[in-house]
């Protein structure tokens, strides 16, 4: 019965050891990481304090951190002076010619899948040679009640074979379900989201050209949009790049559209929050698809969101520790 109790009081006396090392290596480590920050926000490097404040108020749950050290005023003065200006310039349909279906080969009507690397980041492009094939797709419904679909089950839902995810959503605190959309969705010439006013609409016209810009859910209908979403910013316009300032919107996971003159489609997603992959800024977006030729790019929804689904499975990695998203809508590939 002595032995029992001498077992029982070494390993209480060791379980307490353990949770004490472990509690004194975790305050270090929370020390540390805030020690860090500190120097970062507080140091002389205006540009480190920029690149981080604009990366982590691009995520949904770690915005707290920089609203540690920075009051909403001068985060919003941070951000201004970090991102991509606003263009009033809207897609021109006549800087586009599409081939006839007649004119495709078959081999330009499929799909091309290319791995993406830059400095810090890795991700994929898929090119889809007809744009036809581009549909927009979305869950049953939208409301309080209502919850998003994961990117297969979108893929799924329209018989389509590829899909990236697409318009953002309401995703406080990053717990939104994608049940409620932001701004405009558009399927089929049909208007199901519009929270009003002005937003970045990226879509799909009745000819199958990637019409990007500011404007109204009833600018959109006149100018015969079929399938279309909201984000943003603009990243591309009739060929001409956006002028980025400073860091960008920071190293975060990315999902980009655009066109080339031809009409092809670029599918861009970029990794990020990785070890070999943290992320790419509003520049590196727009470098990649001007190399891939696009003449109209914008950005889509990122972050965890950021997905590319192909013949079955999800080919870029997840940001999201609990895995892909439910979403409010996804570009899919029919």
């Amino acid at each position: 019965m002595e032995k029992n109790i001498d077992i029982k009081a070494f390993l209480k006396n060791a379980a307490g050891k353990f949770f004490i090392t472990i509690g004194v290596i975790s305050a270090f480590f929370i020390f540390f990481v805030f020690s860090a920050m500190t120097i970062v926000c507080y140091g002389p490097s205006k540009a480190a304090r920029d690149l981080f404040v604009t990366t982590v108020m691009e995520t949904s749950a770690a915005k707290f951190l920089a609203r540690i050290y920075f009051t909403d005023e001068e985060i919003n003065s941070i951000i201004l002076k970090n991102s991509a200006k606003t263009t009033a310039e809207i897609t021109d349909e006549k800087l586009i010619d599409i081939p006839k279906n007649t004119e495709i080969s078959e081999e330009k009507k499929g799909i091309e899948v290319i791995d993406i690397k830059g400095a810090g980041f890795k991700g994929k492009m898929m090119i889809v040679y007809d744009p036809s094939r581009i549909h927009v797709a979305v869950p049953p419904k939208f409301g309080d009640e209502a919850e998003g679909l994961k990117i297969d089950e979108m893929v799924k839902s329209e018989n389509a074979v590829a899909g990236i995810n697409a318009g953002g959503f309401m995703d406080e605190n990053g717990v939104g379900n994608g049940g409620q959309p932001k701004g405009v969705i558009i399927k089929d010439g049909k208007i199901l989201s519009d929270t009003g006013g002005k937003s970045c609409v990226i879509g799909f016209d009745s000819e199958n050209k990637l019409i990007v810009g500011l404007m109204t859910a009833k600018q959109a209908i006149e100018k015969n949009i079929r399938d279309a979403v909201s984000f943003g910013p603009v990243f591309i316009v009739n060929g001409k790049r956006a002028e980025v300032q400073g860091s960008g919107g920071g190293l975060n996971p990315r999902t980009c559209i655009g066109q080339r003159k031809d009409g092809a489609v670029l599918l861009l997603v970029i990794d990020g929050r990785q070890a070999d992959s943290l992320g790419a800024t509003y520049e590196d977006c727009i470098n990649i698809m001007e190399e891939y030729g696009a003449i109209n790019a914008a950005n889509l929804d990122g972050g965890s969101s950021t997905t590319m689904y192909y013949n079955g499975e999800i080919i870029n990695v997840c940001a999201s520790v609990y895995g892909p998203r439910k979403l409010p809508s996804a570009f899919v590939v029919k």
